[in-house]
């Protein structure tokens, strides 16, 4: 069964369940300034699962084509793509848990034929401080489901993804228990970023195991739903919004309940042809066939290559069919970004020539089925990209000459920046030219470059990125306090983790903050526990917070403030230092506000530690 197939498996499946066919959205998006294009199904119906009447009933069914570009560097790997369909029926105040998790398992194992003893599932294991119950409702439905088919699904009680990954499961183990940063549902994440107002509630996820001899165990620990590496795959997730945000931060029961379900076609016809790489579907494996054609290699030696081609090439032809043109502004950026990425690998494969003449209608014909109402533009996608295509290899040797100018026999990460931002010309090409000809890197090229470019992405950031003026989200006494505890986390990364870490991005709220940071690995348990203990002894130690202007030079040299863009920064700065001027805890340049001791900030809790990028984690943490 192909991936075409099961869409329309799917469409129909719902239909006969009284479910209404409601037209995808495009994935270009003009009306919503938090986000560029659309990155799951519920996006567009999040309006109805407010509280808005849907014109066509309350049983709602789609396949979304869908652009997740935060996963870009992800892509490589045998199941993340940027581009991706979802498959997704709604229930707004309609039918509910035992519905929706009786008609999906019938969906797999009776329309698609997925094997049940392969299937396994995640539950809500409850939240004490917030005064939400394990959700043993569904762990019930699931094991009245697995019995009709002859299984005896036992249940486990994980509670992390951590804990998980030192206990694994053990036989007959087929439902889980994970807590609220696993399978719980909100706009914000976890529970405590829950935003005042929303409905929100518990998830219950869906899980193929494509066998015990997937897993590496020596890099990722004993395998279970919730775990990295290749045995497991998540190939639906079922949202159950039955609880509603209160403005004193507790939660309270919806009157009418709606369920949200989301899965990825292309992971499901991974599952049905029971291969863990989503690349060798029957939509994505004839783009990679074209690519062994071309270049005369084969895939097995050249996974990683193929797959950012195939992947990106999906993901213009999808853009470009809808009406989107490469640009450098916002989605258009984005899109030459996917296109100058597929080209780059291609070089890598040693196809030097135009190559998307050949490769596109492979991708175009895989699309037939989607209708034109959707993809309104398809008849001149393909001219649009193969202009592209020629424009950007122009671009490379102007960019080429320009590196002849710039690089007699050094150059650095400064001058590497510029060839990027100016001439278009790829940090990839240029130190990889600088190699090949015998061209000196500066000791701290990479770091020049980081320098660079973020000062580019702080000068340039747009409500289209969902960004705040200098991180906050607004100047009240709440984000304050969060800015001031960002000055505190950073100063603890660099004193237990590493003094080179510095801060990648930030994203502060009334209710929390985000920190994003350099560091080529998964922060651990115990990094986690000691960092957290550290801002907390300076908070309860009750330190002043004061600021002053300097001279830059004495900033940087004397007082060893803290600052990522000393080159750019004018002659007079503001410094802000915590604890004792002598030897303080934390003295960097910034641009305010702060509270005045720390002690008003309260408790220090980091919530989540995940990745946000290549070499960048990101940090999730409330104030208690």
């Amino acid at each position: 069964m192909n991936a075409n197939e099961i869409r329309q498996k799917f469409l129909d499946f719902q239909v006969k369940k009284g479910h209404t066919i409601i037209k995808p959205a495009p994935m270009v998006l003009t009306d919503d300034p938090t986000t560029l294009f659309t990155g799951s199904g519920m996006q567009p119906l999040l309006p109805f699962l407010l509280g808005q009447k849907h014109n066509q009933g309350t049983r709602l069914t789609d396949s979304q084509p869908c652009l997740r570009l935060q996963d870009i560097e992800d892509v490589g790997d045998p199941r993340h793509t940027t581009v991706f369909e979802m498959l997704g029926n709604w229930s707004l105040g309609d039918y509910f848990k035992e519905k929706q998790i009786r008609n999906f398992f019938e969906f797999l194992t009776k329309e698609i034929h997925l094997d049940p003893h392969k299937i396994y599932v995640t539950c809500f294991i409850g939240n004490d401080e917030y005064g939400i119950p394990k959700d043993t409702e569904s762990a019930k439905i699931w094991q009245k489901v697995f019995k009709e088919v002859g299984i005896d699904a036992k249940i486990a009680e994980i509670g992390t993804a951590e804990q998980g990954n030192k206990r694994g499961i053990k036989p007959s183990e087929r439902i889980f228990f994970y807590d609220d940063q696993e399978n719980w549902w909100s706009r914000g994440g976890g529970i405590a970023d829950t935003p005042i107002g929303d409905p929100c509630g518990p998830d219950s996820e869906v899980f193929y195991d494509f066998g015990e001899d997937k897993q590496d165990v020596n890099k990722y620990g004993p395998a279970h739903p919730a775990s990295d590496g290749a045995r497991f795959m998540e190939i639906g997730n079922q949202v159950f919004m039955e609880y509603r945000r209160n403005p004193d931060g507790t939660f309270s029961e919806l009157d009418h309940k709606n369920v949200d379900f989301g899965g990825g076609l292309e992971r499901i016809a991974a599952a049905a042809i029971d291969s863990y790489d989503v690349f060798q579907i029957s939509s994505i494996r004839p783009i990679i066939d074209k690519l062994e054609q071309i270049s005369g290699k084969s895939y097995a030696d050249n996974t990683d290559e193929m797959r950012v081609i195939a992947d990106h090439l999906r993901g213009a032809y999808l853009l470009a069919a809808q009406g989107l043109t490469p640009s450098n502004k916002q989605q258009g950026y984005a899109m030459r970004r996917l296109i100058r990425r597929a080209i780059l690998r291609a070089l890598d494969l040693g196809i030097s020539q135009d190559f998307l003449a050949e490769t596109l209608p492979v991708i175009a014909k895989e699309y037939e089925s989607l209708p034109d109402d959707i993809l309104s533009h398809r008849a001149d996608a393909l001219a649009v990209l193969e202009k592209e295509e020629s424009a950007f290899r122009r671009t490379l040797n102007r960019g080429l000459k320009e590196l002849n100018k710039i690089a007699k026999t050094s150059l650095d990460g400064f001058e590497i920046f510029k060839l990027q931002d100016t001439y278009g010309f790829p940090l990839e090409l240029s130190v990889e030219e600088a190699y090949r000809r015998g061209i000196e890197l500066s000791q701290n090229w990479r770091d020049e470059f980081d320098k660079a470019l973020n000062e580019q992405r702080t000068r340039s950031q747009t409500a289209s990125k969902g960004m705040f003026k200098g991180g906050l989200e607004n100047h009240d006494e709440k984000t304050i306090k969060y800015h001031t505890a960002a000055h505190l986390l950073l100063a603890a990364l660099q004193q237990l983790i590493d003094p080179k870490i510095c801060q990648k991005g930030s994203n502060i709220t009334a209710e929390r903050l985000r920190f994003d940071f350099n560091l080529d690995h998964k922060m651990t348990d115990a990094e986690k526990q000691a960092v957290e203990a550290k801002v907390n002894k300076w908070i309860s130690q009750d330190l002043p917070v004061t600021k002053a202007e300097y001279d830059k030079d004495y900033a940087r040299n004397t007082l060893k403030a803290h600052g990522e863009f000393w080159d750019k920064y004018p002659n007079q700065l503001t410094v802000y230092t915590i604890g004792d001027d002598k030897n303080p805890v934390s003295r960097e340049v910034c641009g305010g506000p702060h509270i005045t001791h720390t002690g008003e900030l309260g408790h220090f809790c980091i919530k989540k530690e995940e990745s946000s990028s290549a070499g960048v984690r990101r940090i999730k943490a409330i104030l208690e």
